[in-house]
C-alpha cells in the first residue's frame, strides 16, 4: 500500500478501505500502527500469515528511551471484561443509564459462523471471505453497526451510526427513550442539526442515494501477482450510478419521520463535517466537509481526481469542500468552494504542509504531505477555526465562511494523526487530539508513551499557536482495549477550562486545562475490555456535556448518560453553576461561547475556586459565604443585597494582586455578581 492509502486507513474508515483493498489492507495497517522500538521493530514489521487475526491481543513493546507510560496501579487497569457485564470504575461521575442499541442497529449474532455475519459482509460489498479469519469477519460485520458522533437540539439527542441515525428524547435524562431509528447505511454517520435540518456524513462505498441496505455487488477478487501468496493492490470500487458518498440532508420537521431532501456528493465522501453559521448570512448555513477516504473515479462523479498536484492541479486531494445550504430550500444545497487550506502561500504549491515526520516504523518517520482534514472546529465568536488535519494542526480565519484562509499551522513528531480540536471558552487555548492508530489499536498500555495518542494543548495569541503541554489518560488499559484520544467538549464550569473526553475503551476522562502547562484529571468513568483475548472495537466514541449531563456514544453497547458528582477536584457549587448554562442546540464542532448568569450559585463556585487556590485568606472566604447564604435565605432582601454589594470593591481590589491570571479573572467575575446578583438563584 502507498503512504496515502495507509494514512487514510483509520478506525472510522476501516470498512471503506476493506471494500477497496481487501483484508490484506487491514493487516498492513494494523502492522503499520505498531509503535517504534528497536527491540520490537523486527516483530512489528513481520507480515502476518493469511490466517492470522490482526486484532488478536499484542503486548506493547518496551518504552522508547526517555518516555513514560500510564499508571498500571490505577483501578481502571484490571477491570473484568464483558459486553454488558464488564467491571466499572468511576470518580466524580454517576452513571444514570445505558440504552442498548435498537435491534435494527445490532448484528444480532455473536458467533462468526452465524449466517448473518456473511450476509452483512456481502452487503458491504466484500467478496471472497475464504482468506479472512472468522474473528475478523465478526469485527467487520459489527463495524457496520458502530455508533459514532452525536448532536443535540432541544430535548432530542441525535446519535450517528454507520447504519443510520437514532433519535432519543432526553427531556428526562434518567428516563431517556428512543423516538425513532433512521436506517440509512454508509458510515461514518456523523451528524449535526440546524433548525429543521439534520446533516449526516457518508463515506463508505456501500452508501446508496436511496438509503437502501442492499449495498452493491461484491467487488471481484484481486488477481494474484507473480509472487506467491501476494495479491495486487485493489483499484477503487467499480463506478455505480446509485452510490452516494458525501453529506445527506434530512428534514426533521416531523421528528418521528425524517425525510431526505438532499444528498450532496463529494469526491472523497464525508468522514466528518462541520456546521458553520455565518452571523452575516441568515439565509444559508454552511457545511465544511472533511474527506479522508479514497477519491472516487470521474466515471462515478465528474471532476474527481486522485492524482498528485503536479499531475493534476484540480486534484480532489489537498482541500476541504464547502457546501452552501439554503435554509428555506435545502434541496438546492451544493458545493460552492473547495478551499486549498494546505497551500504554500509563497510558491502556490497545493501540498504546502507536512507532518515533519512522526514516530512509528521507519517510513513513518519521514516527512509526509498533509492532504486532508479529519475534523474542523469553528468558533464563530472569535472568527477562527481549528483544523485537525492528519499531519498538522491548523488555524483558519473563517470570517468569510465560504473562503476560509489558513493563518497558522503546527506539527509535532509525537503526533501520529491530528484528529479533533476544542477551543477554550475565552479562545486563548486550543486542545488537539492525536488518534494514534486510528482507534484500531490498544494505545494506553503501560508501555505506550504518554506523549503518543494524547492531547496537545496550545496557547493561542494573535492567530499563532504555541505548544504548552500534553495530556494522556492517566490510567493504563489492557492489550485488548482500543484506546486513544478521541472526541470531547467543554464543561461550562465558570472560572475553569474543563473538557470531558472519550478515549474509546479507555472510557471517559475529565481534564482541567486551566493551567495549560499542567493539565490534570478531575473525574472519570471506565469499563473493562469487551473481550479478554481479542481486541473488539468498542468504547466511547464521543463524550459531550449538554445542559447539565454528560452523554457518551458507546460504539458497541449503545448510549450512556452521566451526571457529575462532587469530589475534592470539583464542588457541588461548581457543578450547579455549570448547569446554569443552557443552549438551544449543540453541534460540538460548531463551538458556542458560554456566558454565565449573575446568579449566586455562580458566585459560590468562584468562592470555592478561590479557596482551593488560596487566593483569599480563610476569614474572607468565610465572610463571603456567610453573606451569600444570608442573601439567598432572605430571598434577596435589600439589606442583605447591600452587604454583598459592599464586599465587591475589596474583591475587585484583590484581583490586582492575584498570583495567577485565572484567580484574577475569578475575582473580577465574583465582584461583578456581588454588585448586581440576579434575582434567580
Amino acid at each position: 500500500m502507498n503512504r496515502v492509502q495507509r494514512v487514510a486507513f483509520r478506525f472510522a474508515g476501516v470498512a471503506a478501505i476493506v471494500l477497496c483493498f481487501g483484508v490484506s489492507a487491514i493487516r498492513a495497517q494494523t502492522d503499520m500502527q505498531a509503535p517504534a522500538s528497536s527491540a520490537a521493530a523486527p516483530e512489528a514489521s513481520k507480515a502476518p500469515d493469511a490466517d492470522e487475526n490482526p486484532f488478536a491481543a499484542t503486548p506493547a513493546p518496551p518504552l522508547p528511551p526517555g518516555m513514560s507510560g500510564s499508571d498500571a496501579n490505577d483501578p481502571r487497569f484490571k477491570l473484568t471484561p464483558g459486553l454488558y457485564d464488564a467491571g466499572e470504575a468511576s470518580m466524580g461521575m454517576k452513571h444514570l443509564l445505558l440504552l442498548k442499541k435498537p435491534a435494527a442497529f445490532q448484528l444480532g449474532a455473536d458467533q462468526p459462523d452465524d449466517p448473518k455475519v456473511a450476509h452483512m459482509i456481502q452487503q458491504l460489498g466484500i467478496g471472497n471471505l475464504s482468506k479472512m479469519p472468522k474473528e475478523l469477519q465478526m469485527v467487520i460485520a459489527q463495524l457496520a453497526f458502530a455508533n459514532s458522533d452525536m448532536a443535540f437540539q432541544g430535548k432530542h439527542l441525535f446519535q450517528g451510526n454507520f447504519y443510520g441515525v437514532n433519535i432519543y428524547d432526553i427531556s428526562n435524562p434518567a428516563q431517556t427513550a428512543l423516538v425513532t431509528s433512521l436506517v440509512c447505511p454508509g458510515g461514518q454517520g456523523d451528524v449535526s442539526v440546524y433548525k429543521n435540518l439534520l446533516f449526516m456524513s457518508v463515506e463508505m462505498p456501500n452508501g446508496r442515494l436511496d438509503c437502501g441496505t442492499q449495498g452493491f455487488p461484491a467487488e471481484p477478487a484481486a488477481e494474484p501477482t507473480a509472487a506467491a501468496g501476494k495479491e495486487k493492490e485493489r483499484r477503487i470500487p467499480v463506478a455505480q450510478k446509485d452510490r452516494f458518498r458525501g453529506v445527506r440532508i434530512f428534514d426533521i420537521s416531523d421528528i418521528q419521520n425524517p425525510k431526505q431532501v438532499a444528498a450532496v456528493q463529494t469526491c472523497r465522501g464525508s468522514h466528518t463535517h462541520t456546521l458553520v453559521v455565518d452571523p452575516n448570512d441568515k439565509n444559508n448555513v454552511y457545511i465544511y466537509v472533511s474527506g479522508t477516504s479514497f477519491v472516487r473515479q470521474a466515471e462515478e462523479l465528474a471532476g474527481c481526481s486522485g492524482e498528485k498536484p503536479d499531475k493534476d492541479p484540480n486534484t480532489a486531494l489537498f482541500r476541504i469542500d464547502v457546501i452552501q445550504v439554503p435554509v428555506a430550500a435545502p434541496q438546492d444545497a451544493k458545493v460552492v468552494s473547495s478551499p486549498r487550506v494546505f497551500i504554500d502561500p509563497r510558491t502556490g504549491a497545493l501540498n504546502g504542509l507536512s507532518n515533519g515526520g512522526s514516530h512509528g516504523k521507519d517510513d513513518e518517520k519521514k516527512p509526509a504531505d498533509t492532504d486532508q482534514c479529519h475534523d474542523i472546529t469553528v468558533y464563530s465568536a472569535i472568527g477562527l477555526a481549528a483544523g485537525a488535519c492528519s499531519g498538522n494542526g491548523i488555524l483558519l480565519d473563517i470570517k468569510d465562511p465560504v473562503h476560509p484562509k489558513r493563518v497558522d499551522a503546527v506539527n509535532d513528531p509525537n503526533y501520529s494523526y491530528w484528529h479533533s480540536a476544542s477551543f477554550s471558552n475565552d479562545g486563548k487555548k486550543v486542545v488537539f487530539t492525536d488518534e494514534w492508530g486510528g482507534g484500531l489499536g490498544a494505545r494506553c498500555r503501560p508501555n505506550d508513551p504518554n506523549k503518543w495518542g494524547a492531547d496537545a494543548i496550545f496557547h493561542l495569541k494573535d492567530d499563532k499557536l504555541t505548544f504548552a503541554s500534553y495530556y494522556k489518560l492517566p490510567a493504563a488499559q489492557g492489550d485488548t482495549e482500543n484506546c486513544v484520544a478521541h472526541n470531547g467538549s467543554l464543561v461550562p464550569v465558570p472560572g475553569r477550562d474543563i473538557e470531558v473526553q472519550a478515549w474509546y475503551q479507555g472510557g471517559i476522562s475529565l481534564m482541567d486545562f486551566t493551567d495549560a502547562a499542567h493539565p490534570f484529571e478531575i473525574a472519570y468513568f471506565d469499563r473493562g475490555p469487551i473481550d479478554p483475548k481479542m481486541l473488539v472495537l468498542g468504547g466511547d466514541w464521543s463524550a459531550y456535556w449538554y445542559n447539565g449531563n454528560i452523554y457518551s456514544s458507546e460504539i458497541a453497547r449503545g448510549l450512556d448518560i452521566f451526571e457529575l458528582t462532587p469530589t475534592k477536584f470539583l464542588t457541588q457549587n461548581e457543578v450547579d453553576a455549570a448547569k446554569t448554562v443552557h443552549v438551544a442546540a449543540l453541534n460540538v464542532q460548531n463551538q458556542q461561547k458560554f456566558e454565565w448568569p449573575a446568579q449566586l450559585v455562580v458566585a459560590k463556585a468562584y468562592v470555592d475556586q478561590l479557596e482551593r487556590s488560596q487566593a483569599l485568606p480563610a476569614d474572607r472566604i468565610a465572610a463571603l459565604r456567610t453573606a451569600i447564604h444570608g442573601a439567598e435565605s432572605s430571598h434577596m432582601n435589600k439589606s442583605k443585597m447591600a452587604k454583598l454589594s459592599g464586599m465587591a470593591p475589596s474583591v475587585e481590589e484583590s484581583a490586582g494582586t492575584a498570583k495567577s491570571p485565572a484567580d484574577a479573572a475569578r475575582l473580577h467575575a465574583l465582584a461583578d455578581i456581588l454588585k448586581h446578583p440576579s434575582a434567580k438563584s
